[in-house]
């Protein structure tokens, strides 16, 4: 009798393309597991992602906006189930591996550190060699979660450690998750800034507004569209050249009015101090880091890296601000 597993690998043979990766085909893991019975290796790499520790500290850490005031905008969590979404609903049209791409989504900023952008910076200054979080989201999964890393496949590895524009992965499947990524920043970082009140939305340019539509929604659609146009029925993901063109014009807007300069940005100079005493104060006493870290700057960097703003926040106020001294009662 086939098992659960085995039916849906006979599944994805038949009916996912030629250029798909399929589960059963998969290069395998960097230690050899036994399969599992019911889920495909991808289905179980995207369980153990789900689960992991660093996955649940994304909800606490800043994608644009530090410390803000109000429910509604996006953290690195929200980032990355968006960024899930929109790469699923392109894999299953493009009859590409589903599970997979979600896999590589909801691990890509696993490595990310507390206070966004601002907190990379601060640690690529300090951290010998250099520091970027896709390398960081990689050493997370294979070194820091459980003992031993959770061992995923390399198909998700490679997905993870190559999801930046600089990348080459072997996929299509993480080819998609680095569109749907910037698909999805670029739009949700336009409505986080208008409800911040840095923009509005008659600043936004005009041509990439013609070509994308006015709203939210719609422009995630359109640009859906504009991949699903130029990819199907073809080994390749691309984009539309008209939509890809309006995508970067955004981009390069929001680089102008928003990323750089816009007042909110102001506390990441704030934070960028606070990251930066903090790994000078471990590095200088590394035994204050938490038992079984790696030694030297790894170690310093694994625990920076890790924390979430608000831990990051309160352990400065612990080693850095002085504290109501009282005397022990007799």
């Amino acid at each position: 009798m086939t098992t659960p597993r085995e039916r849906q690998e006979e599944r994805e043979s038949r009916l996912l393309r030629p250029w798909a990766a399929k589960s059963g085909e998969s290069r395998g893991r960097v230690r050899p597991e036994q399969p599992d019975p019911v889920r495909t290796a991808f289905q179980r790499d995207r369980d153990r992602i789900i689960h992991a520790k660093a996955f649940r500290r994304l909800k606490d850490k800043t994608q644009v906006f530090i410390a803000a005031e109000g429910d509604h905008y996006r953290t690195r969590l929200t980032h990355t189930l968006e960024v899930a979404q929109i790469a699923r609903t392109l894999a299953r049209a493009l009859e590409l591996n589903e599970d997979l791409t979600e896999a590589i989504a909801l691990a890509h900023d696993i490595g990310h550190t507390p206070f966004g952008h601002a907190g990379e910076r601060v640690l690529d200054e300090l951290v010998p060699g250099g520091f970027r979080h896709y390398e960081q989201s990689l050493r997370v999964v294979d070194v820091l979660e459980r003992p031993g890393g959770l061992n995923l496949t390399h198909e998700v590895r490679d997905g993870i450690a190559q999801h930046t524009a600089a990348g080459s992965p072997r996929t299509l499947e993480a080819r998609l998750v680095h569109l749907a990524d910037r698909i999805a920043y670029v739009n949700h970082d336009i409505d986080d800034a208008i409800r911040a009140q840095i923009l509005a939305q008659e600043d936004l340019p005009p041509e990439p507004l013609r070509v994308l539509g006015e709203g939210h929604a719609q422009r995630i659609g359109r640009l859906v569209e504009a991949v699903l146009a130029a990819s199907q029925d073809r080994p390749e993901v691309a984009m539309r050249e008209a939509e890809a063109g309006a995508l970067e014009e955004l981009r390069q807007f929001l680089f102008r009015h928003v990323y750089i300069g816009s007042p909110p940005k102001v506390e990441e100079k704030k934070a960028e101090g606070l990251l930066r005493a903090l790994y000078l104060h471990f590095r200088d006493h590394p035994e204050l880091l938490p038992e079984g870290s790696a030694p030297g700057d790894a170690g310093v960097r694994d625990y920076c890296a890790g924390m979430t703003d608000h831990f990051a926040i309160s352990v400065y106020a612990r080693h850095f601000l002085p504290r109501p001294w009282r005397a022990e009662e007799n």
